[in-house]
């Protein structure tokens, strides 16, 4: 399982009290105001930073770090992601799970067809949509509906799902 999970990713600076302007990867993001540390990584680095004060502003959360002060240091942290530790994340209700933790899996279906491996999961508005690409790379959309996904088996690392006419 994931250790961590990307929440977001700074866009810009925010003032010149080196305050950041964050593109929130999450729909709740009222999260940013509990916690108290994240990690701002890139390809090379990862690194811890406390939060001193959070704001928001149109579609985006401004974050004031503590020890970055000036407009010049927070420009140093433009497309940094933002991640938070597992433990930090939303506790999530019966049957909800972390995207992170089923990207990878095989899918299968009820007549033990093995479809692929989930490479991705986006939201329409009504329902999510789970991307499975076969061996030959092609992607196949199922909807996240009950119809459709019938198990999710974290342990075993398997989706099983029931193909409704026309999904193919």
């Amino acid at each position: 399982m994931q250790e961590f999970f990307e929440i977001g990713q700074i866009v810009n600076t925010f003032g010149i009290k080196g305050m950041v302007k964050i593109y929130p990867y999450t729909e709740n993001v009222e999260r940013f105001e509990k916690l108290k540390k994240v990690c701002l990584v890139n390809k090379n680095s990862k690194k811890e930073y406390e939060i001193e004060e959070v704001k928001y502003h149109k579609n985006m959360v401004l974050v004031k770090f503590k020890g970055i002060d000036t407009l010049e240091e927070a420009e140093k942290l433009r497309n940094l992601y933002v991640q938070i530790e597992r433990k930090d994340a939303t506790p999530l209700e019966e049957g909800s799970y972390y995207i992170a933790d089923l990207i990878g899996m095989e899918v299968y279906t009820d007549e033990n067809e093995k479809l692929g491996i989930l490479e991705d999961i986006f939201n329409t508005g009504s329902n999510d949509v789970y991307v499975v690409k076969d061996n030959n790379g092609k992607q196949i959309l199922l909807p996240g509906i009950d119809e459709v996904i019938k198990e999710i088996n974290l342990e075993e690392g398997k989706i099983l799902v029931h193909m409704l006419k026309g999904l193919r």
